[in-house]
């Protein structure tokens, strides 16, 4: 009877482990041991340098000026970009590969003053944080105005994660205070430093009659990163919280997005247009979309802490 009970308990136990077993499922190109290198030759107004541009994906080697596009069937948009703007061709980088050991690569994501200058045409100075997005950047970049019109933000999904995973390292510089420059006017620079951030969105999405597309927030996890941990900080997790967050307590960084900041994408009449989050979805919703996002700023465009620096690697999803 007793030896009976021991069997029995060994099998309740044996199958509540394979109830309760987690699967993660890493992000494509989310190791960050493959990528493209980009070439660009500048305009010779600016100085006519070539300059290497970083994106996930394949390894492979661009050469020339050309508008890029997600290869091999990459997920991830960076805010490494190439503008023209006024026939002026210019590189910016602000995310690179890293090697972390050995052939183990991750990604360096840091928030820089990208400067544009030919005597007596053009003197701009421009602060880009380093991001990196489920998403594309769409090329090439003709103006500062409404940066977030220029990236398809969020790729179509349907599952429910309950967790981002990823490996992280994060330096704040002894100087932390944030300045903002556009190339539209004098910088200016501001008390308080910047923070990284992560995050993860699961959004519904619709589109009406008119094109105008619309979601509801499913799920959202979200955490800001300003203290430096001098070592990496491996499979950390930031929870998916299903439903309005307010309910549970959570902090207004995990809000609904705000019109005016609205992200972009394209309706069935392939017009890029603004998707407007209206609320909160039901707990138990199907999403449409995700989106994750690993950033060396977290403020407005062009405002950030030059020489902060966030690594990522191992990019997972955890149900």
């Amino acid at each position: 009877m007793l030896r009976l009970r021991y069997v029995s308990t060994l099998i309740f136990a044996a199958v509540s482990l394979l109830l309760g077993a987690e699967t993660v499922e890493p992000i494509k190109y989310g190791d960050f041991n493959s990528w493209v290198t980009r070439n660009i030759k500048e305009s010779r107004l600016i100085g006519g340098d070539t300059k290497q541009l970083y994106e996930i994906g394949p390894n492979q080697t661009i050469d020339g000026s050309k508008p890029y596009s997600n290869l091999g069937g990459s997920p991830w948009g960076t805010s490494n970009v190439m503008a023209k703007v006024a026939g002026v061709t210019k590189g910016s980088n602000a995310v690179f590969p890293n090697t972390r050991s050995g052939s183990n690569r991750a990604c360096k994501l840091c928030t820089i003053m990208e400067h544009c200058k030919a005597i007596g045409l053009i003197n701009v100075d421009v602060v880009v944080a380093g991001s990196i997005f489920l998403g594309q950047i769409l090329e090439p970049i003709k103006s500062t105005a409404n940066p977030y019109s220029k990236m398809i933000m969020g790729v179509p999904y349907t599952k429910r994660p309950k967790a981002l995973q990823f490996d992280y390292k994060l330096y704040m510089p002894a100087n932390s205070d944030r300045v903002y420059s556009s190339g539209m006017g004098k910088k200016k620079t501001y008390k308080g430093h910047d923070s990284a951030e992560v995050y993860i969105i699961l959004q519904r999405r619709w589109e009406d009659a008119d094109g105008n597309l619309y979601a509801k927030r499913v799920g959202t996890g979200r955490e800001l990163y300003s203290k430096s941990t001098g070592s990496w900080v491996n499979g950390h997790r930031i929870n998916v919280e299903y439903g309005d967050p307010a309910a549970s307590g959570k902090k207004p960084s995990m809000g609904l997005i705000p019109e005016e900041k609205s992200y972009y994408a394209y309706n069935s009449k392939g017009k890029l247009v603004p998707v407007k989050e209206v609320g909160w979805d039901s707990a138990d919703a199907t999403p449409t979309h995700l989106m994750v996002m690993a950033s060396s700023g977290s403020g407005e465009a062009y405002l950030g802490t030059l020489d902060l620096t966030l690594w990522v690697d191992n990019m997972a999803l955890v149900f």
